[in-house]
């Protein structure tokens, strides 16, 4: 069976953006079809041409789509990624999400399955509580949250968080360890994972229902 999976992420520096690419690839990995997106951009031009290392990831993230609500719609599990904020998700991202309202109405976003992963300069810098704060999100939408918990030797070797992929360290030309993207990828391979298995057991539910539902038909004929 293939799943689609969403990865939506901010980035401002591009560590995030390196840890969605390797969420998106184990995604892909277990045989998910993958959509990249990045949210739009709310900082204005001048803020980012100060900080040399904003400037070059943001002229070199052109090339990654920008996301819509079309693509949580479309998508059977969505990941999504932001650098902490003071705790929080950054405001593009919220952003975002705040224009998934309709959708939610509709009931488009219930019972899906989601992931979170973020990143920070400290290692005590609100990576947790960040992650965290999305789950209030989550929890709105009637999503189904999918951490990776300790259940990878990947997980340990990254640090060690159980509520999603973090990797602590300032930006950087080279973006996140080894160990880090490592974790992003068991993350999205086990999100892409438990997406198929769901899906595969509303599959058997939905045909036993209909024998049981024609059996009754049958014996009232």
């Amino acid at each position: 069976m293939t799943v689609k999976v969403a990865v939506i992420y901010y980035s401002a520096t591009g560590t995030v953006h390196a840890l969605a690419q390797a969420v998106a690839e184990g995604a892909a990995l277990a045989g998910a079809e993958v959509r990249l997106r990045r949210v739009a951009e709310l900082a204005p031009d001048s803020a980012i041409s100060q900080n040399p290392l904003w400037r070059r990831h943001a002229d070199v993230a052109t090339s990654i789509a920008e996301a819509t609500i079309e693509d949580l719609a479309w998508a059977d599990a969505f990941a999504f990624g932001t650098p902490t904020r003071f705790g929080t998700p950054a405001a593009q991202l919220k952003q975002f999400i705040d224009q998934a309202g309709g959708l939610w109405r509709e009931g488009g976003l219930a019972d899906k399955p989601v992931t979170a992963f973020t990143s920070a300069a400290n290692r005590h810098g609100g990576s947790e509580a960040t992650i965290l704060s999305l789950g209030n999100v989550f929890y709105h939408w009637g999503a189904l949250i999918v951490p990776p918990g300790f259940t990878d030797p990947a997980v340990y070797a990254a640090g060690g968080n159980p509520y999603g992929t973090s990797y602590a360290g300032p930006p950087t030309t080279d973006g996140p360890d080894d160990t880090a993207l490592q974790a992003a990828r068991y993350q999205g391979r086990r999100l892409a994972q438990i997406t198929i298995r769901l899906l595969e057991g509303s599959l058997v539910t939905d045909t036993a229902a209909g024998a049981v539902r024609a059996g009754a038909i049958s014996q009232t004929a």
